[in-house]
């Protein structure tokens, strides 16, 4: 075990992570687990946690956080009036079974792999973010079902392996169909209650028994990050939602698409640096 010096100092870094992805679950409706699961990974590495279990801890930690955070989010846009429900009442079954299946999925790969799955979806979202132009639309209407359901799911399994609350993938889809940023924004953050319940539940499962789990972990969940946590996003959260409302769209797209060129990075040296 470290020194208590050093445990505080690991506390101080989860709590700071912690206003960081408040501010940007309602800044960009994904949540906050972009930022969490890069900063667990690094953390519990410090903590001396088994390389087999700790992306995988790092990843069901941040959905369980996710959970209040983007409920948060969620209900402070809804008030707003700028969600999209009849989408999210569609996905309502699609998302989460996405998200069981991404649970089924992680207890059956190693960590290389969910870092890598990561690195490249992030990746690529952000090229689409920082590069994006009006003209960039494979449609002015969301597709139909089926199309429309399986896209739900495939949200659910990436986002659940990710440990990020759909956000990210969400934003993507809706505005290449000619949805506003700011509607996609607030609709992101009912995506990420959706996948951050099964997904709790999913990564608990997943990690039931597995050795080498820190202290006070359920399966993949970590309850002290969890309890170090989600108080300060749900402070912060709504602080997120005024500034996505104060910007312009070009704005949220670029400074969301830099910050995932940032956490893409930071994967791939993990992986091959």
């Amino acid at each position: 075990m470290p020194p208590v010096s050093e445990l505080m100092m690991f506390a101080l870094a989860l709590a700071a992570a912690g206003v960081v992805a408040g501010v940007l679950a309602g800044l960009f409706g994904i949540g906050g687990g972009a930022i969490l699961v890069p900063v667990f990974y690094q953390v519990f590495g410090l903590l001396g946690i088994d390389d087999a279990v700790k992306m995988h801890l790092s990843v069901g930690t941040s959905l369980a956080i996710i959970v209040p955070t983007s409920l948060r989010s969620f209900l402070a846009h809804y008030r707003r009036g700028v969600v999209d429900v009849d989408l999210l009442r569609n996905w309502i079954v699609a998302v989460p079974l996405g998200a069981i299946l991404a649970s089924v999925i992680a207890a059956h790969v190693g960590s290389e792999t969910l870092r890598l799955i990561f690195a490249v979806i992030a990746l690529a979202l952000a090229f689409r973010m920082i590069f994006n132009r009006a003209t960039w639309h494979i449609g002015t209407e969301l597709p139909k079902n089926p199309i429309k359901w399986l896209v739900g799911v495939a949200i659910g399994i990436l986002s659940g392996l990710m440990g990020i609350g759909g956000g990210v993938l969400n934003n993507t889809f809706m505005t290449l169909h000619n949805r506003p940023i700011h509607q996609a924004v607030a609709t992101s953050a009912g995506v990420g209650v959706l996948i951050s319940i099964p997904g709790l539940f999913g990564y608990v499962w997943a990690g039931w028994g597995a050795p080498g789990l820190p202290p006070l972990s359920t399966g993949f969940i970590n309850w002290i990050a969890v309890a170090l946590i989600i108080p300060i996003t749900l402070i912060v959260a709504p602080l997120g939602v005024r500034l996505a409302h104060a910007m312009g769209r070009r704005q949220l797209e670029a400074g969301f698409g830099i910050f995932m060129v940032l956490i893409a990075i930071r994967f791939f040296y993990s992986l091959y640096g």
